[in-house]
């Protein structure tokens, strides 16, 4: 057995039924991106944070293509809940494949475009969803370490591409 998978197996060893209840609710925030998504329309419906909201839109799209369009069929890796096919989930079975950890990679997309726009405070909090979402993708069985690895790698490139391309727009307007 890999060692991913026993990693895997030791973090089944810390669930509990507070864990079991909570890990799928904390997964659920990053379904589809959502909470980042809710988060890109409250910044871009207030105006002095409408730059921000710019960059975290620029950043989840920049995520969508890279994490979903891109990598993850590229890689065809299989979850580690057919790999041990022993696991009871507690969520349903994601239908695409494991690498990388989409939820993980929309997260850190996030974290990095509000750290680069300068959201002193939202960033730590976003950063703290961030971390909790993708262990809960570990917890649930449903990601490798590597997987989470690889979204936390995918989601700093596209919040930095997020980034350089809102100010390349906004230094583009400004240009006589």
């Amino acid at each position: 057995m890999g060692i991913e998978i026993q990693i895997l197996n030791l973090i089944q060893g810390l669930r509990t039924s507070f864990g079991d209840f909570v890990m799928p609710l904390i997964s659920s925030l990053g379904n589809a991106g959502v909470l980042w998504i809710l988060l890109t329309v409250v910044l871009l419906l207030v105006p002095k944070k409408r730059e921000a909201g710019m960059i975290l839109l620029f950043a989840l799209l920049a995520d969508l293509l890279l994490c979903n369009i891109l990598i993850k069929p590229l890689v065809a890796r299989v979850r580690p809940y057919d790999v041990n096919t022993a696991i009871r989930l507690l969520v349903d079975k994601p239908v695409d494949y494991s690498f990388p950890s989409g939820h993980t990679a929309a997260s850190f997309a996030s974290v990095a475009a509000l750290y680069l726009a300068g959201e002193k405070r939202l960033w730590k909090w976003a950063l703290a969803a961030a971390v909790l979402i993708a262990f809960s993708r570990m917890y649930l069985y449903v990601h490798y370490p590597t997987d989470v690895l690889g979204g936390i790698a995918v989601g700093v490139l596209a919040g930095y591409l997020g980034f350089r391309l809102q100010r390349g727009l906004k230094s583009r307007r400004q240009s006589p």
